[in-house]
């Protein structure tokens, strides 16, 4: 088979995720995201597909940059209301037998201690199912409504996320040895105390001594995603991820940014394909090219200039409300994602760009490319997305939903399958072997560092005050 194209589903629990005002059309069933069986009918579509993975986003605040206004995203559902994106994957995975799902969660508002049991507890019950999207968050108002004056500033955000991740790792890796869950019936051992152990880290910004409340799950560590393209970005996913998401508008671009990336994995002593690359992409297919378009142009006749401006405000930081509506957008240091800036100015010298452009660029299937098409023209841009742009798979995201997830599995994958480019069946049991080939992270993984690590450090059998406590039948 010629290289496989990783597929990954791109979805939110929200009304409006990629595509502004297009809840309205009459088939757009995303109102229904606060449902158990919008989530299920799902999963079962995208595992018919062989979707590697359902890819959850998700944000801690609203997009109110835009008009200095929440109303703008609220009159059209931009990404609120937003529900956690947490709650349904249990219901999704009991529901799917192999279907992987990676959730996005934002370091910065939470604890490493807690956190870390979280996504264990979810490995467990998704039998090996489970990723996560590390992400900083970019938004003003999360960080106003979690406790803080102001955003972090970029880069600190990241100095607190390398220190979280070093923290994770030795609760997911380090704190249980592997023979450590006993299940001795008999002597009434569940877990030889002795195996267990505190982690004992005192840090810059987190103090956690004690012992991982999760016993190993079956990836130990949660396959690692990772989003950020500005050059603080690349560095942290270069040292964590093992699938990195990009936003691009064409694949020179694109080849670009994936070459960086590659570097970068190199330069932090991986190999340059120990991690997944993915675009965005949004696909409109119908069974002939003609028919396609036409569907296109029904869809781009629902689109919200105002719901995509306030999107445009959320990632950028900026308002384009400042701006004359056919002004050329100059590049600006923000607070917020910086390649949401970058790829409408610096990216592409040659393209100018205004709030209008942008505006109608983002109608449909937000920063990345739409392919329009039969299954056998949207399969040829898949193909040459993947090859000439040096990815690995994609990131699909809907114009409608369930419609365009349902579109792609009848339609394009099967195309994709008799030209040998995505499986007939899933290859392993686990995310990570979906993504990596294999089930624990890779030696050359910093989480790998701390596998059997703390192996004849002091343990839970080590009393406050007593060299060792006694365990019970020995």
């Amino acid at each position: 088979m010629s290289r496989r194209i990783h597929l990954n589903a791109f979805d939110m629990t929200c009304v409006s995720h990629q595509s502004p005002g297009l809840w309205r059309h009459p088939e757009n069933r995303a109102d229904t995201y606060n449902t158990l069986e919008y989530w299920i009918d799902l999963a079962k579509t995208l595992e018919a597909g062989g979707f590697d993975a359902l890819f959850l986003a998700d944000v801690l605040g609203i997009y109110d940059v835009y008009r200095d206004s929440a109303s703008p995203a609220l009159l059209d559902a931009d990404q609120v209301p937003l529900n956690d994106p947490f709650m349904q994957i249990s219901a999704m995975a009991a529901a799917t037998s192999n279907l992987g799902f990676a959730v996005t969660s934002a370091l910065t508002y939470e604890q490493p201690y807690a956190l870390a049991r979280k996504f264990s507890s979810l490995d467990h019950l998704t039998r090996g199912r489970i990723g996560w999207n590390v992400v900083t968050s970019y938004l003003e108002s999360a960080a106003r409504n979690l406790g803080l004056q102001r955003q972090l500033d970029h880069d600190d955000r990241y100095g607190i996320a390398d220190e979280f991740m070093e923290v994770v790792y030795k609760l997911w890796e380090g704190s249980w040895e592997e023979d450590a869950v006993l299940k001795d019936r008999e002597r009434g051992i569940y877990t030889d105390p002795s195996k267990v152990h505190p982690i004992n880290h005192a840090g810059k910004h987190f103090n956690v001594p004690g012992i991982h409340l999760s016993e190993p799950s079956i990836q130990r560590t949660p396959a690692i995603f990772q989003a950020g393209a500005s050059s603080r970005g690349r560095r942290f996913g270069a040292q964590h991820a093992e699938g990195i998401f990009l936003n691009s508008i064409n694949t020179a671009v694109t080849r670009r940014q994936t070459d960086q990336i590659r570097d970068e994995l190199e330069l932090v002593g991986r190999p340059r394909d120990a991690a997944k690359i993915y675009a965005l992409i949004t696909t409109v297919v119908a069974d002939s090219d003609a028919a396609a378009e036409k569907l296109f142009r029904q869809y781009q006749s629902y689109s919200s200039r105002e719901g995509a401006l306030a999107f445009y405000g959320g990632w950028s930081g900026l308002d384009l409300s400042r701006y004359a509506p056919d002004e050329e957008l100059r590049y600006v240091q923000t607070n917020a994602a910086q390649s949401a800036v970058s790829i409408f100015t610096t990216a592409n010298p040659a393209q100018r760009w205004s709030p209008d452009t942008i505006a109608d660029y983002l109608g449909v299937g937000g920063i990345g490319p739409v392919l329009v098409g039969s299954p056998q023209t949207v399969a040829d841009e898949i193909e040459r997305w993947v090859d000439d742009s040096g990815l690995d798979g994609i990131n699909l995201a809907y114009a409608i939903t369930p419609g365009s997830f349902e579109q792609f599995t009848a339609l394009v994958v099967p195309e994709l399958r008799k030209r040998g480019r995505t499986w007939a069946g899933y290859e392993g049991n686990t995310l990570r072997e979906y993504v990596s080939g294999r089930t624990r992270v890779a030696d050359t993984h910093p989480a790998a560092a701390y596998r059997g690590a703390y192996a004849g450090a002091p343990s839970a059998a080590d009393a406050k005050n007593s060299p060792e406590a006694v365990i019970p039948g020995r």
